[in-house]
């Protein structure tokens, strides 16, 4: 088992360099559902390194009280920041709807994004009628994160918010379509679309859900538009290491990825297979303490 140790807290990124350049970018999920986002950021900067980080022992965030997830954010990035990063993205919705302030204000020259603020900036541009549907976990509901962020945005749009807790549950377990999936589905959403007007766009507001997009589809009616944060925000994390000058070169070595989890490593590289779009072996993930 390989262990890491969280470095005592830090207030400031390096000064950007050519080493820092080259560091690798930190992310972090509950589980294995950033890895959505993982496959998001490496399309879009190629050249990248990544180091992930999926807190598998403590999930889901979605259940757990704020002050909770707030603390399991806080060992994560630490941890991440102690193996040496330019960079920290929160791909979970739960923990940037309850962590963010508090990461931004323990790393306050350390470049952060969260999925929230790209996924409702995502779901304004879907939208024709300003009526927006938001599904995520119950502690994303509660906190009202995606509420805020689209009415800063679009204080016109509507939203209705909709907890989705055993989506997590079958992302997890790989169960993405079938009858038990679709029953699941209907039960959650049956109520959301039958208003009038209704939403014409779905924002998925956890990033388990993408794998659930076709069994998603399929239940909704075809003029609503499903939203995923995960190119939104690969695109706002490039757009923020080139405004600080963070980039690295394309002519530098290629960029690889490391996988961490906090427990289970086969069934990370099993079910993590399928949200990466790629296989993963067991031997690629060590499983660390945070």
């Amino acid at each position: 088992m390989v262990t890491l140790h969280a470095s005592p807290p830090v207030s400031a990124a390096p000064e950007p360099t050519v080493a820092t350049c080259d560091l690798p970018i930190g992310v972090f999920d509950s589980g294995v559902g950033g890895l959505t986002v993982l496959r998001a950021l490496r399309e879009t900067l190629p050249h990248e390194s990544f180091i992930y980080l999926g807190d598998t022992a403590r999930l889901p965030y979605g259940t757990k009280s704020p002050e909770s997830v707030v603390r399991y954010a806080t060992q994560c990035a630490a941890t991440l920041v102690a193996s040496g990063i330019k960079a920290l993205v929160i791909a979970c919705n739960t923990a940037a709807s309850a962590a963010l302030p508090a990461l931004q204000a323990r790393y306050p020259l350390l470049p952060i994004v969260g999925v929230v603020e790209p996924g409702a900036a995502a779901a304004l541009a879907a939208t024709r009628s300003q009526r927006i549907a938001v599904i995520a976990t119950e502690g994303t509901v509660r906190a009202g994160a995606y509420r805020r962020a689209i009415a800063r945005l679009n204080p016109q749009a509507v939203v209705t918010e909709t907890p989705c807790q055993v989506f997590v549950a079958l992302a997890e377990e790989g169960w993405t379509q079938g009858p038990i999936v679709d029953l699941i589905i209907r039960q959650y959403l049956q109520g959301v679309f039958s208003e009038d007007p209704a939403p014409d766009t779905l924002l998925l507001g956890c990033t388990h859900f993408p794998v659930l997009s076709a069994a998603l589809r399929a239940a909704l009616p075809d003029p609503v538009a499903i939203v995923d944060s995960a190119q939104t925000t690969a695109l706002a994390v490039a757009s923020r290491l080139q405004l600080e000058d963070l980039l690295k070169s394309p002519s530098r070595p290629a960029g690889v990825v490391q996988f961490l989890a906090t427990d289970g490593a086969a069934r990370f590289a099993r079910v993590g297979s399928i949200f990466l779009g790629a296989p993963l072996l067991e031997a690629a993930v060590a499983v660390v303490d945070v």
